[in-house]
């Protein structure tokens, strides 16, 4: 699929998959006249880095755990440095920080969509 098609498919603008691809996230394969040629799997990649912007991280960490969503047995893990082993704990962190985040709204919500309902009776 071309890209107008990847973008309308995942809701993400053409000039963000360009910088997806310029950072090695997504890489398509081209067709005869260059034109980018993504394939189906590459909606689910998108929406996944999307997800993982969405919440934070940085991009040089998206490129270094997208290999370990199709299965940590997959992937050989480059020699562990003190820095990264900190930054990965830190992301983590503030990730389980905004999880507790929603999940006390999305109590809150469930409690006003009842007391809603109740009302409603």
């Amino acid at each position: 699929m071309k890209i107008g098609e990847l973008a309308r498919k995942t809701g993400v603008s053409v000039r963000s998959l360009r910088y997806y691809e310029e950072e090695g996230l997504i890489s398509p394969g081209r067709e005869g006249n260059g034109y980018r040629d993504f394939c189906e799997g590459s909606v689910e990649a998108v929406l996944q880095i999307r997800g993982m912007l969405d919440a934070g991280l940085p991009v040089r960490l998206i490129r270094e755990v997208l290999p370990y969503l199709d299965g940590p047995e997959q992937v050989r893990p480059k020699e562990p440095c003190e820095y990264m082993i900190g930054e990965v704990a830190r992301q983590r962190e503030v990730l389980d920080r905004r999880i507790a985040l929603m999940t006390r709204n999305r109590d809150a919500l469930d409690a006003y969509l009842r007391d809603l309902t109740l009302t409603q009776m």
